[in-house]
Formats: structure tokens, sequence, C-alpha cells
């Protein structure tokens, strides 16, 4: 990636936009004075605030990583047909090339929050500023490159790595890094933010929905997952239960606008609805996923694009009487969405993603969404407890945290399995509770060296999918600007 003291200049004022109280609410500036600007708590904090500004984007929860549940097979493009969502298919098909649009927004989505990152991280130490606001904001800083950097190293293995801020008179065309020491990093910096942030409970007004110790504990767990590190998942996900999250009484409780950041919440990307921007551009202060997936031609929601439809073979994963079924995919015959009956000609599947669905009297148009995407929740941490439990060969202890989730889903609990069995229930369960949350793609490729996604691919009619499509292709427009970046096998 090419970084330069213009490109540096030009995400300063993209960055460091808001303060105070607004967090997310976005009010860009004409310019910034660069050599003076971290001068103030204010300063220092609408750096930190430009710093979770790319979450936002769609590049990244806006679109790409629900996407990647098409890949999974979960569910198709669907949308207008055609070469709607060409690149999606595409990618879903594993037929991805290196000049493929998806993956260059993949690629590049991190990058202006690592950098933001590193530039609080720079310039927050050394200020004059109340102590406990200064580690408040280097710890969010910290959980937001690692969080980041975990994107990047799931979907992409060995990156490059940026500890500070990068201009024309350092190393502007660096090689990538071995995906072992971007983990070191993450591990790192997640450590250190469990250390500084404040419980959740901590924030109020405004400032709800910021980083906090069980956001980077919970975070943590899932890097200690990824890397089979059994027993400090198991106490990661201790640490985040001892911190007081509880699952929600119901399930499409994580999913209403008007009950975000819940109690089940660990982290989520803030969405206000209300924007003077492009609806289309990073500005934007809307939800796209309502818009996006709606049913088409149906007038449900405000816009409704048709995209992610679910297969006829998701829906019948579920077990009978799962309450997460109707909560989850519109069906014909289910119940209707605000007060409308679906039908099943609405989509090539027969079905619509429901989830993220946002009634007119709440979203009246197509870029006023205001619901949150959801991605760390306390149902994913028993999930994982329950998962590393039992390679732990502690399956029958395993039981309880699987339980908790299945409970909550109106199924029976389980019991008297066999550790193969138990395996194959929670990452089941995974895939039914999380699904379309951007989750189920990085649990195929990580269990068993990724072997258990190419087989599950395949036993769906994904005949393409093969070892090398673990991981993307580095963009080739990445590689044209940086000739030392290599690319990944098979590419």
């Amino acid at each position: 990636m090419k970084l330069t003291k213009y490109f540096l200049a030009v995400l300063l004022v993209g960055a460091l936009t808001s303060c105070g109280d607004d967090f997310l609410d976005k009010a860009p500036k004409d310019s910034i004075n660069t050599s003076n600007f971290f001068a103030t708590e204010a300063d220092a904090i609408a750096a930190i605030n430009g710093a979770y500004q790319p979450l936002q984007w769609p590049k990244l929860y806006n679109m790409r990583i629900w996407t990647t549940d098409i890949m999974a097979g979960n569910s198709i493009v669907g949308a207008g047909g055609g070469d709607d969502g060409r690149e999606t298919q595409d990618m879903a098909n594993f037929v991805t090339a290196t000049d493929n649009p998806g993956v260059l927004d993949l690629w590049r989505g991190p990058w202006p929050g690592i950098l933001r990152a590193n530039l609080v991280l720079q310039k927050v130490p050394a200020m004059n500023i109340n102590e406990d606001l200064k580690n408040r904001i280097i710890g969010e800083a910290k959980f937001l490159r690692a969080h980041y950097y975990f994107l990047l190293v799931r979907l992409f293995g060995d990156v490059p790595i940026y500890t500070e801020p990068q201009d024309i008179n350092g190393d502007i065309r660096p090689a990538r890094r071995p995906a072992a020491d971007v983990y070191q990093l993450i591990i790192e910096d997640l450590t250190d933010a469990k250390d500084l942030l404040p419980r959740k409970e901590e924030y109020s007004g405004a400032n709800i929905g910021r980083a906090s110790k069980g956001a980077a504990a919970g975070m943590l767990a899932k890097v200690y997952l990824t890397l089979g590190q059994w027993q400090k998942t198991v106490d990661m996900a201790n640490e985040v239960e001892a911190l007081g999250y509880a699952l929600n009484e119901r399930y499409e409780q994580n999913f209403d606008p008007m009950q975000e950041n819940s109690v089940e919440s660990l982290f989520e990307v803030q969405y206000q609805g209300k924007t003077s921007f492009d609806f289309w551009g990073n500005d934007n202060q809307a939800s796209w996923v309502s818009t996006f997936t709606g049913p088409r031609n149906a007038n449900m929601v405000a816009g409704g694009y048709g995209w992610n439809q679910p297969t006829q073979e998701f829906v019948n994963a579920y077990e009978p009487g799962d309450a997460r079924k109707e909560a989850t995919v519109l069906y014909e015959g289910g119940p209707a969405f605000d007060g409308q009956e679906y039908r099943s000609s609405y989509s090539a599947t027969g079905y619509n993603l429901r989830k993220f669905l946002v009634a007119k009297t709440v979203s009246p148009a197509y870029d006023t969404n205001p619901l949150n995407f959801p991605i760390l929740r306390y149902a994913d941490v028993l999930l994982m407890k329950a998962e590393a439990l039992n390679e732990l060969g502690r399956t029958e202890e395993a039981e309880e945290p699987l339980n908790k989730v299945r409970e909550r889903a109106n199924l029976a609990p389980v019991d008297n399995l066999s550790q193969g069995e138990f395996r194959e229930k929670v990452l089941h369960e995974r895939r039914m509770e999380l699904a379309f949350e951007g989750h189920r793609w990085f649990d195929l490729i990580r269990v068993n060296d990724g072997q258990y996604g190419i087989d599950f691919l395949r036993s769906i009619g994904k005949t393409n999918a093969s070892a090398k499509h673990l991981l993307f292709p580095i963009p080739q427009k990445e590689r044209d600007t940086n000739p030392n970046l290599s690319q990944n096998t098979g590419y």
C-alpha cells in the first residue's frame, strides 16, 4: 500500500472529524493544521473517533463482511440478477481473480483504520490531558488496530505490519510479514486494551458503544479460538462472563434498533440513520443492510434490493422448533413482517433475510436505517467457550454454555455426546446462532486447518472450493503499486 505525506494529510482531514459527546456523529472539516492538532482533549477524542469510522464503511461491515455468508454457502447473492453483484458471485463460486473488486474492498477496508489508530498511538501518549481519558483512548486505539489486523490476517494471511503512521520518508513498499507476527501484535494490542479500557457500564450518553474491557476480552477469546489455543479461549470467555454479560431474553432483541448495545452486546458498529451525506459514500451514517437485504419488489422495507437470499440447504439446517428461524428468515407461511405477509416469489430461493430488516416506521427511506451491526455478542462467547472446553476433553462441562444458547432458541439441551459429536453440534450451533453476521466464513476456514470448510462447501455443491481459496488473492492493483507484496499460493 502506497502511503505518502499527501495521503496522510488527506486521511487526517477525513478522519479527525467529530469530538466530545458526538462520538461518530460526523461533521467533516475543510482543513486541519496537522502540526498542532493533538493539543487538547477534544483533539484526542476526535482522533480516536476517526479510527472507528472505517468499521461503518461498505468495504467492511456495511457490506463486504456480511456478504461473506454468501461465500460460506448460507445464501446466494440474489439481488437483481445478471451482473448485479458479479464480484460477490465470483467470490462465492470460487472463481475469484486478482482484479476482483470485492477482494480489493476487503483489502483496502482495514488500512485507514490502522493508520488512524497508529496516529492516536503515536500522538496521544505524550499529550497533557486527563490520564484516565488518555488511557481509555490508547486502549480504544489498540483494540481497533487489533480488530482491523484480525480481519486482514484471516482474509489474506501474511500482511504488512504498520505500528506507526507511514509517510514518504518511511518504508512505503513493505513486504508481507508472517501471519504469526500479525497474531502476536493482535494479542499484544488486545491484552493491553483489556487492561486500559473501562467496563461497558462505565460509558454513558453518546459514548455508549465504544470499545470496552469486555469487548477486548471477547475479541481475544476469538483470536485464541482461531489459533486453537483452547485454555486461553476458556480463560477469556470466563473474564467476559465475570463482567456481567448475559443473553437477551429473546434472540430477535439483538437486531432491534430500539435495543442496541444491550446486555448481550460486546461490540457493534454504530449507525445513526440520519445523514446529510451521500448514502453510497464513506461519510454515510446509515446502515445498508435492511436496504440491501429487504425483499425486492415487495415494498416491505425502504429500499429492498433483494441481496443475501438464504438457501434451501441453510433453512433445512434449522432443528424443528428453533425460534431463531422466524427471526432470521422470511418464508411463506411464516410470521408477517410489519403487517405484511411474505411470498416465496420475492426471492430466487423462496427465502429472504429477515434478521436485519427495519420497518418503515423506523426507517422511512432507503438511507435512514439506524440499526447497528453486531460484531461480537455474548452468545458467540458462550459458543467459543463450549467449543474450547470440548477440545480440551471436557465435553460434559462444555454442555452448559452450549445449552444456554440452545435454551433461548427453544431447543432441547444436549447431553451424553462424544467429543466428535459435540464438535459437530457446536459448529452447527454457531452457524445458526450467528447466521449472516459475518462469522461463518471464518469458522469454515479455521477448523481443521480449513479442511472442514472445504468439505462442507463441496458437500453443498461448491465443487470449485479448494485449499487455495482459504485465503483471498492479494489484489493486483496493490501489487502493481507495491512490487514487494508477494501473491498467495495458487493465484
